[in-house]
């Protein structure tokens, strides 16, 4: 694999005068917040680099297994917030079926289709859990976001619903499912597409590290298959888990569970 020295990386900053100057031109202001993100995202992958050097060299169960349960924290605070929701109403349940969701997925991966006999290997966990993990937050947030939103919008129509005599369950039921398939469309698309489209990341660096295309072609169908697995998931364990504490005993949605924005 070839290395970039910090001189050479440095260069590719200079790519973000031409967006940063379109920002400008026309008054978007955005150009701090872009800045900000850019320097976040820059120190936090540098150091997140170093450690994971440290992680793989090490490789101790226990410091793997706390680092992915930190990933998974981070990753369900985001969806709460994202979501405008209340950290002491989401964060158990959530963190509870994105932990789920994630960790069946990332066995079979490692212990069945990679067939590695430490299923918690750094060097394959950790990466994997990312990859799945981030395609997980952003489809929990499209879909958590949906179904609270839809109900909270269309809540006449949800109390037609129940008053008409369905259950609660049924009267949920399409409401789960648009959040499904709205959280699961972007995934679909990109499977759809990929291969004619995009040549997607995992496949891309295997081969820039060294990789013949085919292996490296294997890997990221079978990441994609994971990865959609996963979302699939957590997105319904989410919603079933946080349902329940979410709607009184006559299954009106309490409002409580949402963020006052005008504090």
């Amino acid at each position: 694999m070839i290395d970039i020295a910090p001189l050479r990386l440095a260069l590719i900053y200079l790519l973000m005068l031409l967006p940063l100057s379109i920002l400008l031109w026309y008054g978007v202001g955005m150009v701090a917040q872009v800045l900000l993100a850019l320097l976040r995202m820059t120190c936090q992958l540098l150091l997140v680099g170093i450690y994971l050097e440290l992680i793989f060299d090490l490789d101790l169960l226990w410091l793997n297994l706390l680092w992915i349960t930190v990933m998974i924290g981070v990753a369900d605070v985001s969806v709460v917030r994202g979501c405008g929701f209340r950290l002491s109403r989401f964060c158990l349940p959530l963190f509870l079926a994105m932990l789920l969701g994630v960790a069946i997925p990332l066995v079979f991966f490692i212990g069945c289709v990679l067939h590695v006999p430490n299923v918690l290997e750094a060097r394959f966990a950790i990466p994997i859990a990312g990859m799945i993990l981030g395609n997980c937050l952003r489809a929990n947030i499209v879909g958590i976001g949906r179904f609270y939103g839809d109900i909270k919008d269309g809540e006449r129509r949800y109390l037609m619903t129940l008053a008409q005599g369905a259950t609660w369950t049924e009267a949920i039921r399409p409401f789960v499912r648009d959040a499904i398939a709205a959280a699961l469309a972007p995934t679909t698309a990109m499977m759809a597409t990929m291969g004619l489209v995009s040549l997607p990341g995992m496949m891309t660096g295997a081969m820039m590290g060294g990789a013949e295309p085919l292996p490296a072609i294997k890997y990221q169908i079978a990441i994609m298959v994971s990865i959609f697995a996963s979302t699939g998931m957590t997105v319904f364990l989410a919603i079933q888990m946080t349902a329940r504490q979410s709607f009184n005993g006559y299954g009106v949605l309490d409002l409580g569970i949402f963020v006052d924005k005008k504090k």
